[in-house]
């Protein structure tokens, strides 16, 4: 049972973290004049990247920590810094990228940005690092599974999606996952003073 419960908290937490909404809208307006058979192929590309980053980080995450000498709890200090600063970035409603600029840019590009730093960014790669040490690997990959997957779906039925969600439900949305994300930050920051300073 308490894997259970586990697995479904590690699943919202990456759904925070990956911020699917806020990707989808990225999505959507740096494709204005795609069609849906473009928008499509370019969805299944971006979550594929997406996929491919965060399952080396889960499988060689932490052998990169022992090869750059730090710890897991100084790792989760700084994830927990990041976390906390992408939190108030969500609450103040701060734009993740420069659409302007991304609209220029071809299928193939956009579809390399949202795989990361969007979706699979500093954060997510922080995340999956210590939820694996926390939690296992086989549960880690299984909650970021999930998540792709549904975020996968949203991007190929974006033409339903886009009706759905307006900026406005996106931003409320985006803010109260932001609080989340702040929260876990501090509580990741606190543990790893704890582990360091009084264990």
């Amino acid at each position: 049972m308490s894997g259970i419960v586990e697995f479904f908290q590690l699943v919202v937490l990456f759904a925070v973290i990956f911020d699917p909404p806020a990707s989808f809208m990225v999505f959507v307006s740096a494709l204005p004049h795609a069609t849906n058979r473009e928008k499509k192929l370019i969805a299944a590309y971006a979550v594929s990247l997406a996929f491919s980053l965060s399952f080396l980080v889960l499988l060689f995450g932490e052998r990169l920590l022992y090869l750059f000498s730090t710890s897991i709890d100084e790792f989760r200090i700084a994830g927990g810094i990041i976390l906390g600063i992408l939190g108030i970035r969500m609450v103040l409603g701060s734009p993740l990228m420069n659409l302007d600029k991304e609209k220029k840019t071809s299928g193939n590009a956009v579809a390399a940005i949202i795989a990361t730093p969007l979706l699979t960014g500093p954060a997510a790669i922080t995340t999956i690092i210590i939820a694996s040490g926390d939690f296992g690997i086989l549960l880690t990959g299984l909650a970021v599974f999930t998540v792709l997957a549904l975020t996968g779906a949203m991007f190929y039925f974006s033409s339903f999606f886009e009706k759905v969600l307006s900026r406005t439900a996106v931003q409320i949305i985006s803010t109260i996952l932001g609080l989340i994300t702040i929260s876990w930050g501090v509580s990741m920051i606190t543990t790893g003073i704890k582990a360091i300073f009084f264990l």
